[in-house]
């Protein structure tokens, strides 16, 4: 700060904004709302980029990109400039993820240097307050078309003490790319398992099938009813997901908003209460048997496995429902 208040008397053009709240995001989210100008270039004020390469990010924006970022590995990085776990591990895996995930060709994720248009910018609605800001800019550039290049650039060694906590920064950037691609993380796997699970539930309760000279009972149940709930857990867990970005990140997705408004909370818990009555209902038929045989041994293990997926849907149906409304509550 001292630094640029000397520099404003040869430049008094220059303003200088300053955020009480600390924050890798809250900087910037201060620094963006005072941008007033049609390109805004950012970078980190520790000596590690060279701002004599800030042409470049300009060039590339007046050839019709929206969004320039660095790219620290391909360009002339100095020796010991980056933690060697953030260098070869920390960087790419996360680097990697925004990739698969959201089909984006950038290969330094959290290169502090980049450049943005101010209409772009107005085109992304950016919140988090922390690292993760880095991946947050970027992904949201990506969902709303935005045209995102990079280019090589050099990289120092930085000068004062980093405030970065790798462990922590990184998953707060692990989180941040999971709560954007839940249908990969969490929907997909979790409609696959569910599926799978009823399909072999009813196979072995009907039948007692012989595979390749094989004769199963009813033990495969066990991993089916599994596979059934935890697959419907995952499926609300993309949803829990999903809402979360909606209400609290500013994403928007009509779909979800739509089949929010026809699945209320009181249909939802309706159906879980259905599938609990339908289980206890299972359950004291059970008992009544067991009762009627002197509680000696019965056969009713496949019965009790429908029972524990019945009963267990149920909570997860009533409880999920109940949290979908609560992350559903958008704060103000």
């Amino acid at each position: 700060i001292e630094i640029a208040k000397n520099k404003q008397k040869t430049f008094p053009e220059l303003v200088i904004v300053q955020e009480e709240k600390r924050g890798y995001g809250s900087a910037y989210l201060k620094g963006l709302s005072e941008a007033k100008y049609q390109y805004i270039f950012m970078a980190d004020v520790d000596n590690t980029y060279d701002f004599g390469e800030l042409p470049k990010f300009i060039n590339k924006l007046e050839q019709g990109n929206d969004l320039v970022v660095g790219n620290r590995f391909c360009g002339n990085m100095e020796k010991k400039s980056m933690p060697w776990h953030h260098f070869y591990i920390g960087n790419p895996a996360l680097s990697f993820f925004v990739k698969l995930f959201f089909n984006i060709k950038i290969n330094d994720i959290h290169c502090g240097a980049r450049a943005i248009t101010k209409s772009a910018l107005n085109k992304i609605t950016l919140y988090t307050s922390g690292m993760e800001f880095a991946s947050e800019m970027i992904i949201k550039s990506a969902k709303s078309n935005l045209r995102i290049t990079e280019i090589p650039i050099s990289y120092k060694k930085r000068l004062g003490e980093s405030k970065l906590n790798s462990f922590a920064d990184g998953w707060r950037h692990l989180r941040f790319i999971l709560l954007y691609s839940p249908l990969v993380l969490f929907l997909l796997p979790g409609i696959i398992l569910f599926f799978l699970g009823v399909f072999f539930t009813i196979l072995f309760y009907f039948s007692n099938p012989n595979i390749l000279g094989y004769q199963f009972y009813f033990h495969p149940m066990f991993i089916s009813a599994t596979m059934i709930i935890v697959g419907y857990q995952l499926m609300f867990f993309a949803g829990f997901a999903r809402v979360y970005a909606i209400t609290h990140l500013g994403e928007v997705d009509k779909r979800i908003e739509k089949i929010l408004h026809y699945i209320t909370i009181e249909k939802a818990g309706l159906a879980g209460l259905l599938m609990l009555f339908l289980g206890l209902s299972f359950l004291a038929y059970i008992l009544i048997i067991w009762i009627k045989s002197d509680f000696s041994s019965i056969n009713q293990v496949k019965n009790l496995i429908t029972v524990l997926v019945l009963v267990v849907t149920g909570v997860q149906t009533i409880s999920s429902a109940f949290m979908l409304s609560i992350l559903g509550i958008k704060e103000k």
